[in-house]
């Protein structure tokens, strides 16, 4: 286990891929065990945190990052990626001494919270995200039209088939796999389809979830 991780509890270091600075740490503690968060704030953390990650413009990564420690200051909460694993790290701000995580020197980890970012969704009902996705496919129907919304049913179909997640909650990786792999192999676009892809994916970042 590393002696010492950097925290981010303040600052402006976000998870946007290509520029996250946080150090990689080990496992910290159990998901949801002895934890004083309740659980809507580790649903939104864990929601802000994926926007964080997906986000094209470092401004709004920034936002997110900055909305999501506002949000767990009133706990005394921070917050880090765990890039080895793709893993959110929610722990007491108590634990950093300044600015830094003392991990070794933690008696009783289980306040930690670690939610997974890739892969399937644990606990999710198929149904359940398929009613989320359809809504979503109304939506970008309604606001960018047809063409769109055929991009957007095939990546439902692949996140749901695959990943148990709705569209919005994809990480940049399943993003990927989708457009280089998925796509042309699976969906059978037509050539006015395929032309757009790339930027029906990125309408997703508009919608309100």
């Amino acid at each position: 286990m590393n002696n010492r991780e950097h925290g981010n509890g303040n600052g402006n270091d976000h998870e946007h891929r290509k520029k996250d600075n946080l150090a990689n740490t080990d496992e910290i503690g159990s998901e949801t065990e002895s934890t004083s968060l309740p659980q809507p704030v580790i649903d939104e953390a864990e929601r802000l945190t994926r926007l964080c990650i997906n986000a094209t413009v470092d401004a709004e990564a920034t936002a997110y990052h900055d909305e999501r420690q506002s949000l767990l200051d009133e706990y005394g909460y921070a917050a880090r990626v765990r890039d080895a694993d793709d893993t959110l790290v929610l722990y007491p701000q108590s634990w950093l001494v300044d600015g830094i995580a003392q991990v070794d020197q933690i008696d009783d980890t289980d306040q930690a919270i670690e939610i997974s970012l890739s892969g399937p969704a644990t606990g999710a009902d198929w149904e359940d995200v398929e009613t989320t996705n359809q809504a979503i496919i109304d939506t970008v129907r309604e606001e960018h039209g047809r063409i769109h919304a055929k991009n957007i049913r095939a990546f439902a179909d692949f996140m749901g088939n695959h990943y148990l997640k709705p569209v919005t909650d994809a990480t940049r990786d399943e993003r990927r796999e989708f457009l280089d792999d998925y796509y042309t192999r699976n969906a059978w676009p037509s050539e006015e389809e395929a032309a757009v892809v790339s930027e029906s994916i990125r309408l997703l970042e508009t919608i309100e979830r």
